[in-house]
């Protein structure tokens, strides 16, 4: 083979990889399945294989936050039995300052981000660059406030998770 034929050839064959790696990487990081072991509270569970998995763009009472935080948890254990499969979609970032694993969370076509907002047991929580449902979780938190749906029925917001863990309200109402 000619020397200039072969550099060309050469030339295209790394420009395709080079092309294709990204995509690749892109789909192989952009969703993942996952079966889940525990529920650790209302925005947060393990999977089978050890992964934590914190729900993005969600936040939820605390455990401790009685009695809200059980409730919060036995929401999300209602959507993720122990044993079922999950599908989890990756957003900018993939972990947070934890070494969780930042996921929306698929059950078929169940967002189970968005279903936690819409039934009332989260509330939106957003933290850049993680926005990609944003918009969907801001309508779902205001159509379950409307309704009054889960702890948005039983003044369970009132110390806001956030508030919660800094301790600026230490109980719930």
């Amino acid at each position: 083979m000619h020397t200039c034929a072969l550099k060309t050839t050469h030339f295209a064959f790394l420009s395709l990889a080079l092309w294709a790696a990204p995509l690749a990487c892109a789909s192989s990081q952009q969703e993942t399945g996952c079966v889940v072991l525990r529920v650790a509270d209302g925005d947060t569970f393990t999977c089978g294989d050890g992964r934590r998995v914190r729900l993005i763009g969600i936040d939820s009472p605390e455990w401790n936050q009685r009695p809200f935080g059980s409730r919060a948890q036995q929401a999300l254990l209602s959507m993720l039995p122990t044993g079922s499969q999950v599908q989890l979609e990756h957003d900018v970032s993939l972990t947070d300052q934890y070494g969780r694993l930042l996921a929306y969370v698929w059950v078929g076509s169940t967002l189970v981000n968005e279903a936690m907002v819409r039934d009332g047991w989260a509330m939106l929580y957003t933290v850049p660059p993680d926005v990609k449902y944003a918009e969907r979780f801001r309508k779902a938190q205001n159509e379950a406030r409307t309704r009054g749906a889960g702890l948005w029925a039983q003044n369970g917001f009132a110390c806001l998770p956030k508030d919660f863990r800094k301790r600026t309200c230490l109980s719930s109402p």
